[in-house]
């Protein structure tokens, strides 16, 4: 391996349970099995205060919002697998772009933390369409900060009783999607970083 895809892994959710607390995991079994370094955090670990310009330009970044933005920047990726909450995104993950967005110093590139990373999404939610209308929004939103979010994500219906009591998906068939998904975000990462710089400028 030329280059060891380093990977960060959250779900959008802070909920002890979140299904998709569940589905993340699987996802970064996926990556690990790939030959990838993933660190998996929990949001619920960096409460942030909502998005405020008033508190930034009084007090800065936050200390969380500057811990999550030094931790997107050692990583070429993301692994999310994000609830959908009214058809669209959830709260937390909003909010967490919306701080980790902002320039940490004046000198700082605009989005610096979120230009050219990879992204991978899932989504498990109760209901009959996985969580899908809620991806699309997240995927509009990491496209127009300048990541790359592959073609391939994974909506899990039904999840509350699609896991069994070992974490793991009932239906093989969705255990080896999500995999998958951690597998292909590790090999596609894999296969950028180790190609010269002159032939990607071709």
């Amino acid at each position: 391996m030329n280059h060891r895809p380093k990977i960060l892994a959250f779900a959008g959710s802070l909920r002890k349970d979140s299904l998709n607390k569940k589905l993340i995991k699987i996802a970064v079994k996926g990556a690990e099995e790939a030959g990838a370094k993933v660190t998996l955090i929990d949001l619920k670990d960096y409460p942030l205060p909502i998005y405020d310009q008033e508190i930034e330009d009084s007090e800065g970044l936050p200390e969380n919002a500057l811990k999550l933005k030094a931790l997107m920047l050692e990583h070429d990726g993301f692994l999310i697998a994000s609830p959908e909450y009214n058809s669209s995104i959830s709260g937390v993950l909003k909010n967490v772009i919306d701080w980790t967005s902002r320039q940490a110093k004046p000198d700082e590139v605009y989005l610096c933390c979120f230009i050219d990373k990879v992204v991978s999404l899932m989504s498990a939610s109760p209901g009959a369409l996985g969580g899908l209308r809620g991806l699309v929004h997240v995927r509009s939103l990491f496209n127009n900060i300048y990541s790359l979010v592959l073609p391939k994500q994974k909506c899990i219906p039904e999840a509350h009783q699609a896991f069994g009591p070992d974490g793991n998906l009932k239906k093989s068939s969705d255990q080896n999607d999500v995999l998958n998904l951690g597998k292909q975000l590790s090999q596609f990462i894999e296969k950028v970083k180790s190609c010269p710089a002159e032939s990607l400028n071709k």
